[in-house]
């Protein structure tokens, strides 16, 4: 098998997945012009409408979008890719074997990562609701009749969107890059529109606005930073999107399309504020002409269903992740593709998004309000991203301190600025997404966590392989026909199940298949690596099946290889023995009371191996334990 890497795309297919990436990769930024300007000057901590002030607004917004967005993510951040995904569980695969580490900094950097991960569930229930919000509310600038039907249109569109997904993104994707394209076209056409008629406000691009904003406003205007944030919010799903496309495609989007149009938008939302103040109640939509009002309505809903799609894929994906990775109880994931392995559904992650969005909705009831608790989770996931940054380039990469605390220092600054600007909100309703985070954590981490402590149990009691075949061979016990597959999570041992079922039926089959499924810290295995078969004598073969993170594991898809390696199971013959454990708490164990019985919640609600690893459940005989840790 040829190793040489995959060319980057050129010609008509870096166009294509160009355009591909404007819709999935940056719908999310993509739709901040309709509320991030509007939030600087008339938000919870908007600012006097003065010359000055809308000079340094766009002057930060212009450097945020530079820095944040070109620099951090586009030229370092996607540096850092795990055999080509991004995110911060490749991030953290990527640093989670770092045996160098003294275990207690290893086990802080870790948890940073998976927290950092479980803020990004409550970040994907916040935009969708403030998007699709923001947009409709579009409808009572130009008719105040329409303020009524804000509210239920909203929650309309949104549970319309959560329903259709069981449907896959397939009908839908095709269509998101253009109207993504054309919205971002929209935003540059609108933009030039709002600079024509202040000209001058293409100033605000030097930086001295920006210091002069701080020296002039002191503390109110580090509080506006918070606003300001909202523009460079999506930076995050880019890097974890980089996957999909490749860093030549994104980057090539963000140059030639987004940011032109964004700065644009911006810049013009600004000149209409000049031109005149009372725009500012919503800039966006004060530079729409009043016979395009309603297209651009339909338009910018278009979009934020799309930037709502795409977070909402990206929570499955990044769920499926952590099952692989073992953060998460095994879940159902339906695919929704069958040419396209990352197209997936999750009903659970799916319901549990759409109660807490439509919940967001009613709670919040504008997406005014749902801005000020926007942000937190995400300034937190930056700045915890910067800090794995660091660690990556130090220990993987063998950069020195210098070329690598550098750049880390610079982002460190910028993160902690606006998470000093945002984590004033907490009381305002930014406590949200934090508490989801801390929630999906919790439940990350204790399974984790019990699964170490299940494993050490295992540990404990286990036989080793090599030791079971030499008894195996002393004393064979009576055969019986057929074929019998155990799975074991460890293979030097020999499974318990398979102990289990000698010592309480006294019989072996003909052919004894040990079957281990592990899950490696890249996002796909290799085809030489895949599958490992060895026969030990006496009827016995051990097989071990490997997948990276991004995949999902098939036991017949597994004993298909097997057939072509010279190993036939025939399905219709072979029976699979699978343990299955009840967890009770101990009187002294290493993991407090109430951890243990949320764990042991967890496994009995998690997806049986069975339905998991796709085997006919007609084949399947448990064999249950107790187990006490």
């Amino acid at each position: 098998m040829s190793t040489t890497p995959t060319p980057p795309p050129s010609g008509k297919r870096l166009a294509l997945l160009t355009l591909a990436a404007l819709g999935i990769v940056y719908g999310d930024i993509g739709t901040s012009p309709l509320y991030a300007i509007r939030e600087c000057f008339f938000g919870e901590y908007g600012i006097e409408v003065t010359p000055a002030n809308v000079h340094g607004v766009l002057s930060l917004i212009f450097w945020s979008l530079i820095f944040v967005i070109s620099l951090k993510y586009l030229t370092f951040i996607m540096r850092a890719d795990n055999g080509g995904e991004g995110g911060i569980l490749a991030l953290l695969a990527l640093i989670s074997h770092d045996t160098d580490r003294p275990i207690v900094r290893k086990g802080l950097i870790l948890g940073a990562a998976l927290f950092g991960a479980s803020l990004l569930y409550g970040d994907a229930m916040i935009t969708p609701a403030i998007s699709v919000l923001s947009a409709v509310e579009g409808l009572k600038v130009a008719a105040p009749a329409f303020e009524p039907f804000v509210l239920p249109l909203t929650v309309g569109i949104l549970v319309g969107l959560f329903l259709f997904q069981h449907r896959g993104t397939g009908v839908i994707g095709a269509v998101f890059g253009p109207v993504t394209l054309l919205w971002f076209a929209v935003l540059a056409v609108l933009g030039v529109r709002g600079i024509l008629l202040e000209p001058g406000v293409l100033a605000a691009v030097s930086p001295h606005h920006a210091v002069a904003f701080f020296l002039r406003n002191h503390v109110h205007g580090v509080l506006v930073l918070g606003a300001v944030f909202l523009v460079v919010t999506g930076g995050e799903a880019i890097y974890a999107d980089m996957g999909h496309f490749g860093c030549r495609p994104i980057r090539l989007a963000w140059y030639t399309v987004v940011l032109p149009a964004l700065l644009l938008n911006y810049f013009g939302q600004g000149g209409r504020i000049l031109a005149t103040p009372e725009a500012a109640h919503h800039p966006f939509y004060s530079l729409v002409p009043d016979w395009a009002h309603y297209p651009v309505v339909a338009l910018a809903t278009a979009a934020t269903v799309i930037a709502s799609q795409a977070v909402i894929s990206g929570c499955f994906s990044l769920t499926r992740q952590a099952i692989q990775l073992g953060y998460c109880p095994r879940l159902k994931i339906r695919h929704t593709s069958s040419e396209e392995i990352g197209q997936i559904y999750i009903p659970f992650v799916n319901w549990v998004l759409m109660l807490g969005t439509i919940a967001l909705v009613f709670g919040f009831r504008s997406s005014g309000k749902l801005a000020v608790a926007y942000g937190v989770a995400v300034t937190t996931t930056m700045l915890i991203t910067t800090i794995l940054f660091y660690v990556v380039a130090r220990r993987r990469w063998g950069w020195g301190r210098l070329a690598s605390g550098a750049p880390a220092a610079v982002f460190l600054m910028m993160d902690l600025s606006f998470f000093s600007a945002n984590i004033v909100k907490i009381s305002h309703g930014a406590w949200f997404p934090l508490l989801i985070g801390l929630g999906v954590f919790t439940l990350l981490s204790t399974w984790k966590r019990g699964r170490e402590e299940l494993g050490a149990h295992f540990l404990e009691q286990r036989v080793p392989l090599a030791v079971f075949l030499e008894r195996l061979a002393a004393d064979p016990p009576p055969r019986v026909p057929g074929h019998a597959v155990f799975m074991s999570g460890h293979p030097n041992a020999a499974p318990a199940a398979l102990l289990h079922n000698i010592e309480h039926n006294h019989v072996l089959h003909e052919d004894v298949v040990i079957l281990s499924v592990l899950t490696l810290d890249v996002p796909r295995a290799t085809r030489k690596e895949r599958l490992e078969i060895t026969e030990h004598g006496s009827g016995v073969f051990q097989v071990i099946a490997r997948y990276g993170f991004m995949e999902e594991p098939s036991v017949p898809r597994i004993l298909a290889s097997c057939k072509r390696r010279g190993l036939d199971l025939v399905m219709a013959e072979t029976s699979f023995f699978l343990g299955r454990e009840r967890v009770l708490v101990k009187k002294r164990s290493g993991m407090p009371a109430w951890r243990i019985r949320l764990f042991s919640f967890l496994s009995h609600n998690a997806l049986g191996a069975t339905a998991y690893y796709e085997i006919p459940p007609d084949r399947v005989v448990e064999l249950g334990a107790q187990v006490e840790i």
